[in-house]
Parts: structure tokens; sequence; C-alpha cells
């Protein structure tokens, strides 16, 4: 009910945004300048898609005539549905997911590609996180015959959490799943409901914090063994240490594996729409690093390396400037 609602408020705002006359192409004013009314997806209320979303949606609000409405999602899997059924026209969305939707493989073998959207930028790493408030449970083979939040259905923390399983020789067999968002999943914790729960975002993590400020939290490490085989089997993560402290509760470094958190945008959006975003992310990135932490991240080599899916024109217009090739349709 809770996905189908935001879903429903999504389509409501895109057919008003219609209504207004936009279609999330661009249109020149007397001045020449280059507008638009987008709908952009991004996560759960207590994640870093949402509230880094709405830092740069506010920063391209501010700085140009592309007006962004951000809006609350399920996450990756849901906001590419969404740019094919025209809910939305910009989404944050892990560079593994779309990689799975652009080519039509893993979940999206039976529903079909999903081909009508194109990339703009790398953000920044995303961390899976594996967090409980058990101290016993120190392995991901611990967590065999407990319930264990994997995220919303078809999330990327959904497709991650199958991914590490499997590196353990687990699958979902092996647990009691449990779909639930960022914010339900630690309150989930906070209650003794679950045993852990599986996120990706960047560290730290809203919901995260929140707990880890009044219960205090444990992170669970991949050892190098299984780490090893998550790799070779899945070669779009990259290893990477969460600092101890990251958590003020937790004091340990922290071994897990990231994906780029990445903007992408409907194929039906401009070029010279496409070339403002952009341009606005990345010649204001002091301005958002300001506002949010992510925003440090901020950087021309990661928002175009090791990327699968064709780039935007608009987008790759701004990096050929900068002196970076990228690869459009």
């Amino acid at each position: 009910m809770k996905k189908f609602l935001s879903l429903f408020l999504a389509l409501m705002m895109a057919l008003s945004l219609v209504a207004c006359g936009s279609s999330g192409n661009a249109s020149g004013d007397s001045a020449g300048k280059v507008s638009a009314n987008l709908v952009m997806g991004t996560g759960g209320e207590s994640g870093t898609y949402y509230a880094f979303g709405g830092v740069v949606g506010s920063e391209i609000s501010k700085k140009t005539d592309v007006k962004v409405n951000v809006v609350s999602t399920g996450g990756s899997s849901e906001n590419l549905q969404n740019i094919q059924a025209g809910v939305n026209q910009l989404a944050t969305v892990q560079s593994d997911v779309m990689t799975y939707a652009y080519n039509g493989t893993n979940t999206f073998e039976k529903s079909g590609a999903i081909k009508n959207f194109r990339v703009l930028c790398g953000l920044y790493a995303e961390t899976v996180q594996i967090v409980t408030v058990d101290p016993s449970i120190k392995s991901v083979s611990d967590l065999k015959g407990k319930a264990v939040c994997i995220g919303d259905t078809g999330s990327g923390t959904y497709y991650n959490t199958i991914d590490v399983l499997a590196a353990y020789d687990m699958t979902l067999d092996d647990i009691t799943p449990i779909y639930q968002s960022f914010g339900d999943s630690t309150e989930s914790l906070q209650d003794g409901k679950i045993a852990a729960a599986f996120l990706c975002a960047g560290a730290p993590t809203t919901a995260v914090a929140t707990l880890d400020s009044s219960k205090g939290v444990n992170m669970v490490s991949i050892d190098d063994e299984h780490m090893t085989k998550l790799l070779a089997a899945c070669p779009y993560y990259a290893a990477y240490t969460i600092p101890g402290g990251t958590y003020a509760s937790y004091k340990e470094d922290t071994q897990t594996v990231t994906v780029k958190a990445t903007l992408v945008v409907s194929d039906t959006v401009s070029d010279d729409v496409a070339y403002a975003i952009v341009s606005t992310i990345f010649d204001n990135a002091a301005e958002i690093a300001a506002a949010h932490g992510k925003g440090s991240e901020l950087d021309l080599t990661f928002a175009t390396d090791g990327i699968a899916v064709p780039f935007h024109a608009g987008a790759a217009r701004y990096f050929t400037e900068k002196g970076i090739t990228v690869k459009t349709a």
C-alpha cells in the first residue's frame, strides 16, 4: 500500500506538470534560458537518496529554470520503472541495478529491459551496510535462520543482499527475508523484530545514525575469503572500508563493498536541460557539499568511470568541455 501510494502521488504530480505545459523537454524564454519541470525519484525518506536528492534538486531549481520536484520512492528499480512509465523524468539509482535494467538481466529478465533512460553522472559511493544491534552476529553466516531486512522488493538493497548471500553459498531461503525501507528496518531493529538489516546508501546513513544514537549498532564485515568470491562473481562492486567511528558507538573498521549512486534521466529530456543539470551540479559542487556531506564526493572522474549504460548527449557535452569522453547511445 505504501509503495502504491508513493507511485500514485508521483503519477499525479507528473500529470499536473504536463497539465501546466511541461513535458520535461527544454523550452526557451525571451532571454534564451532553458526551462523544464521534472519529477525526481529518490528513495525512502530516511535514506541518503532522498536527502541528497533534495539538496541537488534544490540547487538545480535555485540556479536554473529547470525546476525539480523531489519525491520519495521505493528505490532504484521503482525509479527506473517510473521513468519507463513517464511518471518521473529524473532519478537516483544504483549503478548495478541500472545495468541490470538496461540489459534486461537478473530480475529484469522476465519483465524486459528498460531502455528509455540515460546516465547524467555518478554522484557518490554507495556502501552495502549490514547492520545489527546483536553483538553475537559477527559474520554473514550468522544470519542463517534469522529475520533479516533486505530493503523494499526490487530495490537495489534487495539485489545486494542476494549477491552477498551467494558469496557465502546462501540464498534468501536461508533467512527470513523482511521487505522494509531503511527507516522501517532500523525501527524493527530498535524493537527487536529483526536480527539484522541490509542497507545500501552513503555512510553515515540517517536511519542508522538515528538507531545508533538511541541503541548503538554493530556492523557486519565481509571477510577476505568471501570478498574475493563476491568481487569475482560481481565485478560491478568495489571493495570498501567504512572507517570505525562512522557511527559513534562502533569503533571498528567494517569491510564491505560499494556501487555508485547514479543520476539518470529520461531520454525524452532535451540535451539543453541535461546539460543544465550536470553543469549546475559540478559547477556548484562546493555549495552542494556544504549542504550535504556526500557532495564532497562529487568528482568528474568518479562521475564518468566504470559506467556501462550510455550517457545523455547533454551530459556528454559538458564532460567533453572538461576533456572527458563518455559513451552515448
